[in-house]
């Protein structure tokens, strides 16, 4: 079951689990669409997989499976995007 991470990896903003604006790789990194798409350029820089729009659990499914709560924040992963490296 997919995790629904609540944070960008890069920035930190929080992306809870209804947000439209997170974007996820095949291991579920999870960042915003800002730093995916204007950083990243769409390559998650952990694995180099692909982002893609992170499903939204329906509300009712939310109550027997939570999103987690745990916070991973990798801010060297996007400086390194920004810089080409």
């Amino acid at each position: 079951m997919l995790q629904l991470r609540p944070n960008c990896e890069c920035c930190n903003i929080d992306l809870p689990p209804e947000s439209p604006d997170a974007r996820i790789c095949s291991f579920a990194c999870t960042f915003c669409v800002a730093c995916a798409e204007n950083v990243l350029k769409g390559r998650c820089p952990n694995c180099g997989g692909e982002m893609v729009a992170r499903p939204r659990r329906p509300p009712e499914k939310l109550a027997k499976f939570p999103a987690s709560t745990e916070r991973v924040f990798k801010p060297q992963g996007c400086a390194r995007a920004e810089h080409g490296h």
